[in-house]
């Protein structure tokens, strides 16, 4: 068994007996000093920046002009902003400042955050809110930024959906879900030179080394760091 399997299944022995040893006829825990098999981290898919464009570009070229603009208003703020798919369907739209290119975000454990916009998402955003959204409002709109044909907050599978449906019409080959773009966003930021710990913000993570997983994607970028700044490099 591989052994995230063996780990999944030990936890939940574990768990059984720590349930019987804590009713009044319980005794010892034979699991207490069980360990569990340590679990390599997988290294994240990453899209390359002419596949992101290849695959926003497939969006807006949809035949439904509608549908176009809020799919690629969805992939740009995705990728432009490093957003959880559940981060970009809670937004509203007093969430967005297009003037100053920011996204208020409501993350992991209402833990709020402001990640910057870029001008491509932007620009996304306002043609959508110009030219899409009151189309899908309707008359019984809620405030999410973005909306189903019901006039409501889309749901996570027609965000999917949407990121299967623009993939496919890209060419794009491999399995692309919408955490790719956040996977993506972070690596090309650290690739371009941006700080670990700025990245980490954005992406609102508590912990720098779950961040630092992005460090392990692409060596030939870690090797040029360590010869341009290390003395003996």
């Amino acid at each position: 068994m591989a052994e995230t399997t063996l780990a999944r299944k030990l936890t939940s022995i574990r768990m059984f007996y720590r349930f019987l040893s804590s009713g009044p006829d319980g005794g010892d825990d034979p699991t207490e000093h069980l360990e569990l098999p340590r679990r390599r981290r997988r290294l994240p898919a990453v899209l390359s920046p002419e596949e992101v464009a290849r695959i926003i570009d497939a969006a807006a070229s949809a035949a439904d002009r509608f549908w176009a603009l809020r799919a690629r208003a969805m992939l740009e703020v995705l990728y432009g902003s490093g957003l959880r798919i559940s981060e970009l369907l809670g937004l509203a739209t007093t969430d967005v400042s297009l003037e100053e290119c920011y996204v208020r975000v409501m993350g992991k454990r209402s833990k709020e955050r402001v990640v910057p916009l870029g001008g491509y998402a932007a620009r996304a955003v306002r043609d959508y809110l110009d030219q899409a959204r009151g189309h899908f409002a309707g008359r019984q709109a809620d405030d999410h930024l973005f909306l189903s044909r019901r006039g409501r907050g889309l749901s996570r599978m027609g965000a999917w959906d949407i990121v299967r449906k623009c993939v496919a019409a890209s060419g794009v080959s491999r399995r692309v879900t919408p955490h790719t773009f956040r996977h993506s966003f972070a690596t090309h930021l650290l690739e371009g030179g941006a700080d670990l710990r700025a990245v980490q913000e954005m992406l609102g993570h508590a912990d720098i080394a779950t961040t630092q997983i992005y460090t392990h994607v692409d060596r030939h970028y870690l090797r040029e760091v360590y010869r341009t700044f290390h003395p003996r490099g």
